[in-house]
């Protein structure tokens, strides 16, 4: 599908989502959730034909995301999470209750990649209602099913060897490997600042160098772009100074003042020059919202990205996605998979990312009964479903 100018569609979506109640909701002639995605076109049609043919490709994609919203409220809150599964069977089961997005992991069976009818084209023609597949490529020591996508270097031997267009064409590659697959998302690149060599970053960050490490991860970005990949960047506002390793302890940042100087600033340009969602990571940010906090379920986190408000920061208004809620112990160690997912959607996220299916239906439930409070407000969880869908039409 294409590309939307950043500025144009946040400020299209500015406008609309204060109308994505239930009441405004445009009722398509084909719902999503019973349109196969090779029907997508049929939809599309019947969706725009009473649209102006003045109207803009951004105005278009809104009007066919608000369209593709689900009709029930439990489908609008399954659409805003995305779980790990191991194989087709449990793809399937997590998609037919709405999920916004299946994550293919280290353990997962490769056949889901490559078996005839029961791959993720047949899931799609099954499901018959769009979804992410995301995956954690990033080259080096995090890369998945190597026999089938490739053996890519770590980043910061791309940094050190080669030049940002030579970046850009590598992932290209990449992505046009990961789209044969149907992989839509891919939670690279890294943009932490790698100050110290904290083990859990260390060359998984292009450089200790803010600049460089925009850089390079801007052009690693836009090499999966060309490919028709989503990029996303991580972990927001920045893991390279961290006191640890967030997915065994909880770990502390320097002062939100100290980020701004150092840690935030590849964001500016990588989110400024690409079509890039965010990934926010669990760090406690001193000087940002709640202390003792981790940023993924803290409001001030959201308000940050959403603003721009660093030094080259830009407003953004895609979506943000939370890093793992279930195998990571700087939030696991706090509350339940349902709790985290609640948690994390009620501060701002718009996808909520966890491995273990299993606790699948128990999110949902719990999450559904918060937006029927209004602990979870509906518009908010709507501002939410709209930027899902919107992403979905530009996978």
């Amino acid at each position: 599908m294409f590309k939307q100018s950043r500025a144009a569609v946040a400020l299209l979506v500015c406008l609309a989502l204060a109308g994505c109640a239930d009441e405004s909701l445009p009722t398509p002639t084909q719902p999503s959730s019973t349109a196969p995605s090779g029907d997508a076109g049929t939809t599309s049609t019947t969706v725009m034909s009473s649209t102006s043919t003045s109207a803009t490709p951004e105005e278009l994609a809104l009007e066919q995301a608000r369209a593709q919203i689900p009709a029930a409220q439990r489908d609008q809150v399954a659409s805003l999470m995305m779980v790990g599964v191991g194989n087709f069977e449990e793809a399937l089961e997590a998609l037919n209750q709405g999920v916004g997005g299946i994550f293919i992991g280290s353990w997962t069976d490769d056949r889901l990649l490559t078996e005839e009818g029961r791959n993720i084209a047949a899931l799609r023609e099954i499901v018959r209602h769009d979804f992410s597949v995301s995956i954690d490529f990033e080259g080096g020591r995090v890369q998945r099913a190597t026999h089938l996508l490739g053996d890519f270097p770590a980043p910061r031997v791309m940094a050190q060897t080669m030049t940002p267009e030579q970046v850009e064409d590598l992932a290209e590659i990449l992505g046009t490997g990961l789209a044969a697959h149907g992989v839509t998302v891919n939670f690279a690149p890294v943009v932490d600042v790698d100050a110290w060599g904290l083990p859990v970053v260390g060359d998984r960050s292009f450089s200790d160098n803010p600049e460089i490490a925009a850089t390079y991860a801007t052009a690693f970005a836009k090499g999966l772009e060309t490919a028709g990949i989503t990029p996303v960047f991580k972990h927001f506002p920045g893991h390279g100074r961290a006191s640890g390793d967030s997915h065994v302890e909880d770990v502390v940042t320097p002062h939100l003042d100290e980020m701004k100087k150092y840690d935030l600033v590849p964001y500016g340009t990588a989110l400024a020059e690409t079509q890039g969602a965010v990934m926010i990571g669990h760090m406690i940010v001193p000087g940002l919202g709640t202390d003792g906090v981790p940023a993924t379920i803290d409001p001030a986190t959201y308000e940050l990205l959403r603003s721009g408000d660093y030094p080259g920061g830009v407003p953004y208004d895609g979506v943000v996605y939370t890093d793992d809620l279930s195998g990571m112990s700087a939030i696991s160690a706090m509350m339940s998979p349902p709790e985290a997912v609640l948690a994390s959607l009620k501060a701002g996220a718009d996808q909520a990312l966890w491995i273990h299916y299993g606790s699948l239906n128990a999110a949902i439930d719990h999450v559904n009964t918060a937006v029927s409070t209004g602990e979870y407000p509906k518009e908010q969880m709507l501002d939410s479903a709209l930027r899902v869908q919107l992403q979905h039409i530009q996978e």
